[in-house]
């Protein structure tokens, strides 16, 4: 027999190619018995913890406190890696877990411990202070401890029976308010010249990049907007404290006083001013449960279920008739954003889901934004408007933010629903075009060349701004804000001029805008949801379902590996920040601000009309 190479190599891949194939078969078996294994345990060892009566709900909120997840899979998994179980608790899944323990028999009371909880805007923080009232009034009680408090844990603190703080603790009540940085004088320096162009008086978005200070009208705003928040914040924790009326701003005036009176132990003072019911450590709370309820012999403590572990005993509907939640939670891009974030071509896409879902029979729009891209804010609006031209009622809910760009995507429902501390309103546009010739001449860098047009280059931000081009986009931003304001006045029911006379870029609260005509009921999510559900005419049975989006392994891949200029320019800010002395969170602020001026390279655009408030929860 002749010996043939060819042949020799072709048995030889043969035996490689079943060599893989068997590989790939035993691989792909293993993990399928083992994904059986761990279904086998889930099913008859773990599930939801079985419930006893006289439990406590331990309600250890994790992190901020948020409409919607940030990220997805990826973010979530390398959290996990990190030791970092929760970064956020969502306001959704607070209230269903108080809603259904208030009906649970085996719920006996609730404890709140919010020494985790770092953050919440004051619409959100007061949706879940109704949902505790609505589980004491069911005949429960609830219990607060906390080693101390700040201003939003003690608002959701204040709402309980009985509030008991750390010996060595303290309450911490500052007010509402902030000051800015401002980088004129520091982009002088560089040789940073920005160009902003702009309709709305009190559109103050991009002062800190053309000034030292803010203006008149901007302070003028911000006090109305701040005293009429901190006014609903000190009412209700007085009312819930049974305080007099002015008690907590009488106690701040005089607090220098009142400290040295105690001899400087906050705690005494927070107990002086009836600000707490008593001083315990945390095995004194302990001591305090076991009396009131039951013990737990496998813990040695009382009997308690925490906040995560009940909510995994909720199961949500799957089948019926549903009111859809699309959340617009974040800045308003133009394209494809993950949770958490608000992208137009994303959220629309969300929102003709829910409307092409035949059992979706209304749509709620929960809205947390500060605005952004005016385009992608019109995306939104448009399919929330064709939503309701195919018959399905549209409700939205404004959450801690819901301003400028966050305002333009609700004006198509049928009601709008904001709280009374919601910042709203900032009807404004504006666009802002940074050049840097001033900072390549400091290093000898020269341009020049030649244009069949004057429109040639004209966009380069190493040239000064022609003004030629400044006239137009100027008369671009124009065109827009009088699109902006005729589709509020179509959806507010009057004129531009009106609703002109309430716009010019200025943030009012819920309560404000109400009055103004900006919005039409004063109240929260779940008086959104019953409205919608009312309106499309459903029962008391109805199911909740949120429309959501995972991101695509092509937008993992971006977020891993993308690389652009204005992060290379970022990086930079953080570099000279960094080495200036000055402390790491101050540095870190300016460094996201002055960031933000690069990022505008990212559209890839010529230029982006805005509608942005810089404004957030406060």
């Amino acid at each position: 027999m002749t010996f043939s190479p060819l042949r020799l190599i072709g048995r030889g891949f043969k035996l490689l190619w079943q060599a893989l194939d068997f590989s790939r078969r035993v691989l792909l078996n293993l993990v399928l018995l083992a994904l059986l294994v761990l279904l086998a345990i889930g099913i008859f060892s773990g599930g939801p913890k079985i419930l006893e009566s006289k439990t406590a709900l331990v309600l250890d909120f994790k992190g901020a406190l948020v409409e919607q997840h940030a990220g997805g899979a990826r973010e979530t998994l390398l959290a996990e890696a990190q030791g970092d179980r929760q970064r956020s608790t969502q306001l959704r899944d607070i209230l269903l877990v108080l809603d259904h323990a208030a009906k649970d028999p085996k719920i006996g009371s609730a404890v709140l411990l919010l020494d985790d909880m770092s953050g919440a805007g004051l619409p959100m923080l007061r949706e879940v202070a109704a949902a505790i009232e609505r589980f004491k009034a069911s005949g429960k009680t609830v219990l607060a401890w906390g080693s101390s408090y700040d201003q939003r844990q003690y608002l959701l603190a204040a709402h309980a029976d009985e509030v008991y703080l750390h010996p060595m603790g303290m309450v911490m009540m500052s007010g509402f308010g902030r000051y800015r940085n401002y980088y004129r004088d520091a982009l002088d320096k560089v040789g940073v010249t920005v160009n902003l162009l702009k309709v709305g008086t009190y559109k103050s978005f991009a002062e800190p990049y053309i000034a030292n200070a803010p203006s008149p009208a901007a302070t003028e705003a911000e006090s109305f907007l701040y005293n009429a928040m901190w006014k609903s914040y000190t009412d209700d924790v007085e009312k819930t404290r049974k305080l007099p009326a002015g008690a907590i701003m009488r106690s701040i005036d005089g607090l220098p006083q009142s400290v040295h009176d105690v001899n400087g132990d906050l705690a005494r003072f927070a107990l002086k001013a009836k600000l707490v019911d008593g001083l315990k450590t945390r095995d004194e709370l302990r001591e305090l449960m076991l009396k009131r309820g039951a013990r737990d012999e496998h813990s040695k403590s009382f009997r308690q279920i925490n906040f995560e572990d009940y909510l995994a005993h909720q199961r949500p509907k799957l089948f019926g008739d549903a009111v859809g939640v699309v959340v617009a939670a974040g800045e308003i891009s133009e394209g494809i954003a993950a949770p958490g974030a608000i992208g137009g071509l994303s959220t629309a896409n969300l929102i003709r889901k829910a409307r092409e879902d035949e059992q979706i029979k209304a749509v709620v729009l929960r809205v947390d934004s500060p605005g952004g891209s005016a385009f992608g804010s019109e995306l939104i609006r448009r399919e929330l408007e064709l939503t309701r031209r195919a018959g399905k009622p549209v409700v939205v809910s404004m959450g801690n933010v819901a301003a400028s760009g966050g305002y333009w995507i609700s004006m198509a429902a049928d009601e709008v629903i904001a709280d009374a501390t919601t910042v709203t309103g900032s009807i404004g546009v504006f666009a802002i075009l940074p050049t840097a010739e001033k900072a390549i001449d400091k290093i000898g860098v020269h341009t020049g060349g030649v244009t069949t047009t004057w429109l040639g280059d004209s966009f380069n931000p190493l040239r000064p701004l022609n003004p030629r081009l400044a006239d137009v986009v100027q008369s671009g931003i124009n065109h827009i804000y009088a699109d902006f304001t005729g589709k509020a006045a179509a959806a507010r029911h009057t004129t531009p001029e009106k609703i002109d006379a309430v716009a010019q870029g200025r943030v009012w609260t819920g309560q404000q805008a109400k009055e103004r005509g900006l919005i039409d009921t004063v109240g929260g999510y779940t008086d959104a949801l019953k409205s919608a559900a009312s309106r499309a005419r459903l029962g008391k049975d109805y199911r909740i379902s949120y429309i959501e989006r995972e991101p695509s392994r092509l937008d993992r891949i971006f977020n891993l590996f993308g690389e652009t200029a204005a992060q290379a320019m970022h990086e930079q800010f953080k570099l000279a920040l960094g080495t200036s002395g000055l402390p790491p969170a101050a540095a870190a602020r300016m460094a996201s601000e002055l960031g933000w001026l690069a990022d505008l390279q990212k559209e890839g655009k010529a230029y982006v009309a805005l509608t942005h408030c810089l404004c957030r929860e406060p």
